[in-house]
């Protein structure tokens, strides 16, 4: 089967790059698809993530100019299309733009959106202004008007199902990345969380809630990987709460998994998730999770008080009461990161290809019909 993915640069750290480098890998190596990646601008930069040998990429090239560059991206995608003749095309792409790709192309084969982040993503901060409100259900409209135009609208969890209108909607969860054999000790006085610093994940709570940890238990420290955004003012955040010695910001770094493993603790404080791929990964470690039981995914993902713990969305004081009752009672630690490692076992990678497959397969029979 030929099967053709569809989304812009794959050479980063994000998740959406994490998952199709997993996903394509598997389909690729272990159910014999021959797997073709299409990128957008895809610069000569090495990848971050492995991707198998036996994957095939193509690149369209555009200018930075978005108009200008429309007409060239059009011709490109039909271009590789006519080419390839994939049996089905899958779209990873989160922008505008994918929403309108089998308007664009003309729907050659069989068609499939995969959305990756919940809608919240379009608000950019609190208190949103009239003409931001006007703009995003704009977007929105277009956004539901060319996603009824796929076959199969692919969410990655049950909540995510409440933000789309469409009679196309299935749900799909991300893959698990790795289920070590090794798990934490879950003894070391370290915090971790991951994820880009944005107004999405959230880290400005978690510093005020994380103060409050340390007014309790000084020694504890917390560790956050993923890009650096100056603009988000987090070193100046920390400053002021006077944690700057409690809290520390990493670059993204390839041995992630060595980090979920020297951590006790996973805390997650976002406003808004697609998934939460990083909470699947720490209790694979054996690592209990915090988190805020934000729109959507932590719940479907953390069973409160079995193997983590979710606090309402935005409540300070119960984040912070949570880590706080996780650090003093180092059996529940223990007893949450085993119900974690065993719950996360339903995201195996093979599991979750073989419900992709079923419906690429399905697809191509209703097709050939």
């Amino acid at each position: 089967m030929k099967l053709l993915y569809i989304t812009n640069r794959i050479s980063g750290p994000g998740g959406l790059e994490r998952v199709l480098s997993i996903k394509a890998s598997y389909l690729a190596d272990h159910l014999g698809y021959e797997v073709h990646i299409l990128t957008l601008n895809q610069k000569e930069d090495a990848l971050f993530y492995d991707f198998s040998p036996n994957i095939q990429y193509h690149n369209i090239n555009t200018t930075n100019n978005s108009i200008r560059s429309f007409p060239g991206y059009v011709k490109g995608l039909k271009k590789v299309v006519k080419k390839i003749q994939p049996d089905v095309i899958s779209v990873c792409d989160d922008g505008l733009k994918g929403f309108f790709v089998p308007l664009l192309i003309g729907k050659p084969c069989p068609m499939i959106y995969e959305r990756h982040v919940s809608k919240n993503v379009e608000i950019k901060r609190g208190n949103p202004s009239l003409q931001s409100k006007i703009s995003t259900a704009i977007k929105y409209r277009l956004m539901n008007f060319g996603g009824a135009r796929y076959d199969h609208f692919v969410v990655l969890t049950q909540g995510n199902l409440k933000e789309w209108k469409l009679k196309n909607l299935k749900v799909i969860p991300n893959p698990l990345s790795f289920y070590p054999e090794e798990q934490s000790t879950l003894d070391k006085k370290k915090v971790l969380a991951v994820g880009k610093q944005s107004f999405q994940k959230g880290y400005d709570r978690l510093l005020q809630a994380w103060k409050l940890v340390a007014e309790k238990h000084p020694d504890w420290v917390l560790d956050i990987y993923g890009t650096i955004s100056k603009k988000e003012g987090l070193d100046e955040l920390a400053d002021d709460l006077e944690i700057s010695d409690k809290v520390y910001f990493y670059e993204p770094v390839k041995n992630i998994a060595e980090k979920y493993q020297e951590s006790s603790i996973y805390v997650m404080s976002s406003r808004y998730e697609g998934f939460g791929m990083v909470l699947t990964e720490a209790m694979a470690y054996g690592v209990p999770c915090v988190s805020f039981d934000c729109p959507y995914g932590p719940s479907d993902i953390i069973a409160d008080q079995e193997n983590g713990l979710l606090v309402d969305n935005g409540d300070i004081k119960g984040l912070s009461r949570a880590i706080i009752s996780l650090i003093e009672n180092g059996k529940l630690r223990i007893l949450m990161g085993q119900n974690a490692r065993k719950a996360v076992q339903r995201y195996f990678p093979e599991k979750i290809a073989k419900e992709w497959d079923d419906v690429f397969t399905n697809l191509i029979h209703k097709s050939s019909k």
